[in-house]
């Protein structure tokens, strides 16, 4: 048994830490937010709406462009048993939530896995090791792999491109690439290019191979996305295309705000590695390997640099790779600890990830803090269902309380009833008989504030301890009907 327990941690040790970890962020920060929401909300209509596609939440609300069904049609099928085992034990729909998001972690982390492997038979176990540690210490890799974004699931894909880039299979690489560029993330192509170029230049590649290989592989991923996704938005449609026409082309990016060239590289990429970012730099020096790793990586982030919208989501998928860079320093600099020169850069090293370590806490605190709908929907739930359930308590969500924490898992059955209609007036909310009101505003004509849940706000320094402190403000509030008897005679807070 101690022979099968050892082994069983040797083979699948690594797996367990980052799962553990991102498993952590899952049930501690459960809630979603804007960017999130058309795949959260297509997993909650898969499951639960099934074939009735008229009853989908992307008719109502189809967003700014149009995503691909492909992603979470595979995550709802991976969750689908355990959320039907929930529906039958009537278990709060909330446990969905968990349920696909523990899903789609356990997909990206095994293709993590698939590259760490290879990271392991190129390199050897020791950067193995300290590509799990770097990992482990970053906050953004494990946080975000458990959010249905379109980045997350084209992350996916990328991964199994770099193991299959580390085995020299570069045709797979392509095609995988060129798999995440037509269906989930069109700026993959950013990656794809200078990829495909370097493996030219290299001639491991040859340009009429790649082309047949690369053709079919493109329209057959077309010929999918299309089929799938036609027929989930009633038109004809390739969603990957129309958002690249809006981003790129039409330039509409941007009005959802701008950064300077240098951020991806000054702000984005720093948070993103903490200690792997001088370490990476550190690698490419300490071995010639890795440079022809960097490089296509590298000018992904320098080409995507050129759009003047950013986001730090956008740039993901060039984490492992400067993971393994900073795993090929971390190694030399382990191994070499005691040497002249290298004993310096060892305790560095060993401050580097302290801090990084520290640096996620406060990242993932000030995340835990980052959904005050979700949080206030919840105490709605608790707190405000009368005795009598004979009567529908309908609730109004407005965009911003939308955006940052409310998705349809978060929602009750009966006698709850959930309203996100856009455009109201305020003066006109209190003719329309809502019973409660999930708001950005304080105080509403015809409605009484019952509780302000507060969210993240800003980071303050002090000079007692702990030196940093996360300052959290009234994010949301909860209105209730001044006309219903029963709101009235129930006991809140307040939002003063």
């Amino acid at each position: 048994m101690a022979s099968k327990s050892s082994n069983f941690l040797e083979r699948y040790g690594y797996d367990l830490l980052l799962g553990s970890i991102a498993a952590f962020y899952v049930f501690m920060a459960p809630y979603t937010k804007v960017e999130e929401s058309f795949n959260v909300q297509a997993m909650h209509d898969i499951l639960y709406h099934r074939h009735h596609l008229d009853n989908y939440d992307h008719l109502e609300f189809p967003g700014v462009v149009p995503r691909t069904f492909l992603g979470a049609l595979l995550v709802s099928s991976l969750a689908a048993p355990s959320v039907l085992a929930m529906d039958l034990l009537h278990v709060s729909k909330i446990y969905s939530l968990f349920a696909v998001r523990l899903a789609l972690g356990g997909v990206i982390l095994s293709t993590l896995r698939f590259f760490r492997l290879q990271v392991r038979h190129k390199f050897g176990l020791q950067v193995e090791a300290f590509f799990v540690i770097l990992t482990a210490v970053q906050f953004h890799l494990l946080f975000y792999c458990t959010r249905p974004l379109p980045n997350v699931l084209a992350l996916g894909v990328v991964n199994l491109a770099y193991g299959y880039w580390l085995k020299e299979k570069c045709y797979a690489a392509i095609n995988c690439l060129i798999f995440a560029t037509v269906i989930f993330r069109c700026d993959i192509l950013l990656l794809l290019c200078p990829l495909g170029l370097e493996l030219l230049l290299t001639r491991r590649i040859s340009l009429w191979k790649a082309l047949k290989c690369c053709s079919l592989c493109a329209i057959l991923c077309i010929g999918l996305t299309v089929l799938v996704d036609s027929i989930m938005w009633k038109r004809l449609l390739w969603p990957e295309f129309e958002v690249f026409w809006f981003n790129s082309v039409l330039n509409r990016s941007s009005e959802w705000g701008t950064h300077p060239f240098h951020w991806y590289f000054t702000s984005a990429l720093p948070r993103l590695l903490l200690a792997a970012y001088p370490l990476f730099l550190l690698g490419v020096l300490l071995d010639r390997r890795i440079l022809l790793f960097i490089l296509p990586v590298f000018s992904f982030v320098l080409l995507y640099s050129k759009l003047p919208h950013k986001e730090l989501r956008f740039i993901l998928s060039s984490v492992p790779i400067f993971n393994l860079s900073a795993a090929i320093a971390a190694t030399r600099v382990y191994n070499n600890r005691k040497k002249t020169y290298w004993k310096f850069l060892y305790p560095i090293m060993l401050g580097l990830l302290l801090i990084s370590l520290g640096c996620t806490v406060i990242t993932f605190m000030a995340s835990n803090e980052n959904y005050p709908s979700g949080h206030a929907l919840k105490h709605l739930h608790e707190n405000g269902q009368f005795a009598n359930r004979t009567n529908e308590l309908w609730v109004h969500i407005d965009t911003f309380s939308a955006m940052n924490g409310i998705s349809r898992f978060c929602e009750n059955k009966f006698p709850w009833r959930y309203s996100k209609e856009e455009g109201i007036p305020s003066e006109e909310l209190c003719q329309r008989n809502f019973t409660y009101l999930i708001n950005e505003h304080p105080a509403i004509n015809g409605f009484k504030c019952l509780l302000a849940e507060n969210g993240f706000s800003r980071v303050r320094l002090r000079t007692g301890f702990p030196p940093i402190l996360l300052v959290k403000e009234p994010k949301v509030y909860i209105h209730g009907n001044a006309r219903n008897k029963d709101v009235m005679r129930r006991n809140w807070p307040g939002c003063s």
